[in-house]
């Protein structure tokens, strides 16, 4: 970014006079010395000496020496630096971005754990830790600059991209980092974009183009045409294209728009308005150049314009293209003030001959990728608007798989994804055949590769469905067909590749984003072009979240009651959903087995607490933390307070070995076998400050012969209860038990049984209602 001429100055005049003036005063220094310099228009001025290698000037750069470091830092003490000259890698860019607290470079809150970071190293990025601290086994949070990612890759854009990739696998609360990193580099590449006119025609007032902060004014970028409009300017040749193909794409927003002003938030339609323009451009193997938008209003309101126009500006920086302008325009009055057009224009350009095959290439054989994609954007969203007509729920509402914590319409608004640059150079490798977005449906995106000789199968189960499709699908009562035809159902594109390249592709594009093989190209079939297998199956095994689900707490101690807890609440029509998993006891196996199904975890070890009332405080407030509402013991040994169980009252839920969990043998395995007794079992029951015999849910009976021992009993007896705790915990979840206010299991008149032991008792406790509510089980 500074250029030779530039870099020699600094060298003879700054550097090297700072070392010759350290000879000549006799001042021995060994180490490195760092200089901070500042480039302003009377020349170069210093800003300050020093040496800290915990700052990012440095961390970007260390990880592109080629030497081991200790050894050149090594040669500088021993003064034989001469036959230890550091070495750099060639032909590599190294791009770093700070992670700060909230609040840096004020006072801000520590203690904050942070996740993310072997998923991070995983990447290959280099993630040097600043602000950091380790507590209770978690990497914490202790203010200022928290950590640095670093990527080095071939070029500026690959580097920039997949830092940023890192950033945004780590995660810790309030983490502010800048998001135009490396952009000025990137205009520095491949200036000039486009030419002044200013001296030819006054500015536009509503004339913007993109820059390292918010959207600005820049005359320079466009001028008022003679008919009262404005024009733009591009330099082909000094893009670097020899001899270049425009293509151009329009695009409008429409139910979205709606959706966005309904929610009043507008700041991620910009990044869909761009997103569906560029990747349609990528779509004929086309470099996006610059942008334009057109904005209609009944009514304009400053801030949301600005909103638009910052979210954008933004995009078109990600995207690697200029922004030139946003054209605003007051509708008449028939327009209702709130209502608002957005539209946009975007044109690329690529080499003659680099152009997508598209249709001519696909043929039976070739596999078909999808890329990952969690919004909804395209014509997707005018079936979306007809399921929120008929829903109870509005965009108000806490979103399907949330607990609360994010709304139904910001999931809605959620951007679409946009591939361009990073995904642009295996375009134009010659691997792919043809690339399609799928913002207008999943099986549309794919007819636009299938010439008419050959139709595509689908395997839904082979692609990470998000949650919101299941919720649109049941809620909206759609089929299949009709998701598939209209939605894209969580893949953003769909790429044509030759099968035996399908892999090492697979591969390229997992290295930057979410990726599958989610089909092939077969022979024409009767059903049409694109048929989707499994994708009912897909969509019923999607776990049905929202008012109908309650957040479940599992406290396990060992055996295999989470995973059979786990498998439960995610099958189809679960009305439990598992949000977290609490041990006293760092390193169990359960809390391993909850990392691989996603579930967080937390560690409160009892020891560090002086008193049970405090050990049990703190659980209860990682409980409402989490917003739980039901609490699975699962074996869980520490006897809780009563203050504890009389908040909890009716919501915590235990197994026992015996079919009368009322008994004080601590051996039931052993007590069937004593007694003679020929039927035994397990019963999972409400946990009480006084426990009694009316709290069970289900009791699973199981026969005791004489020929059985204590370790075979003690099997069966566990094989019981993972048959028995998923049930319960149904039962409860859905409203079909409950615990009255006398201490007696309650059921619903319309519930069925389960086991022959439940129906005794159920006359009376039938009668009463269940406790109210606030969503499904409220408040603790």
């Amino acid at each position: 970014q500074v250029p030779e001429a530039l870099l020699e100055q600094i060298r003879g005049a700054i550097l090297q006079h700072i070392v010759d003036s350290l000879r000549q005063e006799g001042a021995a220094y060994v180490g490195v010395l760092q200089t901070g310099l500042m480039l302003t228009k009377e020349g170069v001025k210093i800003l300050n000496f020093k040496c800290q290698f915990g700052d990012p000037q440095c961390q970007v750069i260390l990880p592109l020496l080629k030497n081991d470091f200790y050894e050149v830092i090594q040669a500088t003490i021993d003064g034989k630096l001469c036959s230890c000259m550091p070495a750099w890698l060639e032909n590599r860019t190294a791009v770093c971005v700070v992670m700060a607290s909230p609040g840096y470079p004020g006072d801000s809150d520590k203690g904050l754990e942070i996740t993310g970071l072997l998923q991070a190293e995983e990447l290959g990025l280099q993630v040097f830790h600043g602000g950091t601290a380790l507590k209770d086994g978690r990497v914490v949070t202790t203010g200022g600059r928290v950590l640095s990612i670093t990527a080095v890759r071939q070029d500026l854009m690959e580097a920039l991209g997949e830092a940023n990739r890192g950033v945004a696998t780590i995660h810790f609360q309030g983490a502010t980092f800048r998001r135009d990193i490396g952009h000025r580099g990137l205009r520095l590449l491949r200036q000039p974009l486009y030419v002044s006119t200013a001296q030819m025609f006054p500015p536009a007032p509503h004339i913007w183009a993109t820059s390292a902060g918010p959207a600005q004014r820049v005359p320079a970028a466009a001028s008022r045409s003679e008919g009262g409009g404005f024009a733009a300017f591009f330099d082909l040749k000094a893009s670097g294209y020899d001899d270049p193909i425009l293509v151009s794409q329009t695009k409008g927003l429409g139910p979205k728009l709606q959706v966005a002003q309904v929610c009043k938030r507008h700041d991620t339609i910009g990044q869909d308005l761009v997103a569906l323009c560029v990747n349609e451009l990528l779509a004929q193997g086309a470099e996006p150049l610059f942008f334009l938008s057109h904005l209609s209003c009944g009514k304009l309101d400053a801030e949301v314009m600005e909103t638009i126009k910052e979210g954008i500006a933004e995009a078109c920086r990600s995207a690697g293209c200029a922004f030139l302008g946003e054209e605003v325009t007051e509708a008449a009055a028939p327009c209702a003030p709130g209502l608002c057009g957005l539209a946009g224009f975007a044109v690329g350009a690529l080499e003659r001959g680099q152009r997508l095959p598209g249709l001519q290439r696909a043929r039976e054989g070739d596999a078909l990728l999808g890329l990952g994609c969690p919004g909804i954007h395209g014509r997707g969203f005018g079936l979306v608007r007809s399921v929120l007509l008929t829903s109870s729920l509005r965009c108000s509402s806490p979103a399907p798989g949330t607990c609360g914590h994010t709304t139904l319409g910001d999931v809605l608004l959620t951007p679409g994804k946009m591939f361009s640059p990073a995904l642009l150079p295996l375009l134009r490798s010659g691997h792919v055949k043809g690339f399609a977005p799928t913002a207008e449906g999943l099986l549309g995106g794919i007819s636009r590769l299938l010439p008419e000789h050959v139709s595509a199968v689908l395997d839904a189960l082979s692609w990470k469905i998000p949650e919101i499709f299941g919720w649109l699908y049941k809620e909206g009562n759609l089929s299949a067909e009709e998701m598939a035809q209209s939605l894209p159902c969580g893949i953003g594109a769909v790429l044509v590749v030759q099968k035996e390249l399908a892999q090492h592709v697979l591969q390229d594009i997992q290295r930057q984003q979410e990726a599958w093989l989610i089909g092939r190209v077969v022979a024409p079939c009767h059903t049409g072009r694109a048929l989707g297998m499994s994708l009912r199956e897909a969509f019923r095994g999607l776990p049905r979240p929202g008012a109908d689900v309650s957040p479940v707490c599992s406290l396990p101690a060992g055996g295999t009651t989470l995973p059979a807890l786990i498998g439960g609440a995610r099958e189809p029509g679960s009305c439990a959903q598992l949000v977290l998993v609490i041990s006293n006891r760092p390193g169990v196996p359960e809390l391993r087995s909850a990392a691989r199904a996603g579930i967080p975890t937390r560690v409160i070890d009892h020891k560090l607490y002086g008193s049970r009332s405090e050990f049990d405080s703190t659980i209860d407030r990682v409980l409402e933390e989490f917003s739980v509402e039901l609490i699975c013991l699962a074996g869980f040994m520490r006897v809780l307070s009563s203050p504890f169980l009389r908040k909890w009252k009716g919501k915590i839920l235990n197994a026992s070995p015996s079919l009368f969990p009322l008994t004080k043998d601590r051996n039931a395995h052993q007590e069937p076998l004593e007694s003679g007794f020929k039927v035994t079992g397990c019963t999972v029951h409400f946990v009480l400050e006084e426990p009694g015999a009316g709290a069970a849910i289900r009791r699973e009976p199981l026969p005791a012969g004489p020929g059985d021992t204590e370790a075979a009993l003690g099997e069966r007896l566990q094989e019981a209860e993972l048959r028995a705790f998923p049930l319960a915990l149904q039962l409860v979840a859905s409203g079909a038990a409950w615990l009255g206010a006398h201490g007696r299991t309650c059921w619903r008149r319309q519930s069925q049984s389960l086991s022959p032991e439940e129906e005794q008792g159920r006359g009376a406790a039938s009668a009463e209602e269940p406790p109210e509510r606030e969503g499904r089980w409220g408040g603790p």
